[in-house]
């Protein structure tokens, strides 16, 4: 067993191992995301613990995601909250909101989640800071106006994970015309130019293929 046979196996046994105690409600949300017909691009069981931990690990009270799609990611992430804590999630898409909340309702958490429904990019001037942590997983051609944001809306020791950089390898093609993989390539540059972000990238590979992730700690 050779390749994604392998990958999605590994993943499987992660997920038994180490998350067999995770809510049902995360399997009830992937389930309200299919009957709602939404992609099934959500971040795996393993990805979203390890969202979860980050919360949990870097302390933070405020949390800001870009692209909710259909909250999986988003309970995730709130779950990891104090009480007292507060996420505000950006999606463009009307539908994707509509049932992000109704799965965010599921999961009890209205109280700390608000969905914000609009482009990002035209929400996000009135979106209030600073926030602890920002997980961006959106439209990547946009990502370094996502990117720009995030560190605006940061305070020094703020994390910053930014989702799919990878993009099966193609990211390392710069003559790629993919919009996805160009977004990609560009969200590197501005990290690397920046002065406020110290940051790596890791690869990844399971149940979603052959990706990763960039994750930069502000200064």
């Amino acid at each position: 067993m050779t390749g994604e046979a392998t990958w999605s196996a590994v993943d499987s046994y992660v997920s038994d191992r180490l998350l067999a105690e995770a809510a049902p409600v995360f399997e009830a949300i992937l389930r309200a995301n299919a009957a709602a017909g939404l992609p099934a691009i959500d971040v795996s069981p393993a990805q979203g613990k390890f969202l979860h931990l980050l919360v949990r690990i870097a302390g933070a009270k405020r949390v800001l995601e870009i692209g909710t799609l259909g909250g999986y990611s988003t309970v995730w992430m709130a779950s990891a909250l104090p009480p007292d804590g507060h996420l505000i999630s950006l999606e463009y898409a009307e539908r994707h909101a509509a049932v992000a909340r109704e799965n965010i309702a599921r999961a009890g958490l209205l109280e700390r989640v608000e969905v914000r429904q609009g482009a990002a990019l035209d929400l996000l001037p009135d979106v209030p800071g600073p926030f602890d942590l920002v997980f961006i997983d959106a439209d990547k051609p946009n990502n370094p106006g996502y990117l720009d944001w995030a560190v605006r809306l940061s305070r020094p020791g703020s994390v910053i994970v930014l989702d799919n950089v990878v993009r099966d390898g193609k990211v390392t093609d710069a003559s790629s015309e993919d919009r996805n993989v160009r977004g990609s390539r560009a969200a590197f540059d501005y990290v690397h130019d920046h002065p406020r972000l110290d940051a790596t990238a890791l690869q990844t590979v399971g149940l979603k293929g052959y990706d990763g992730f960039a994750l930069a700690l502000v200064r």
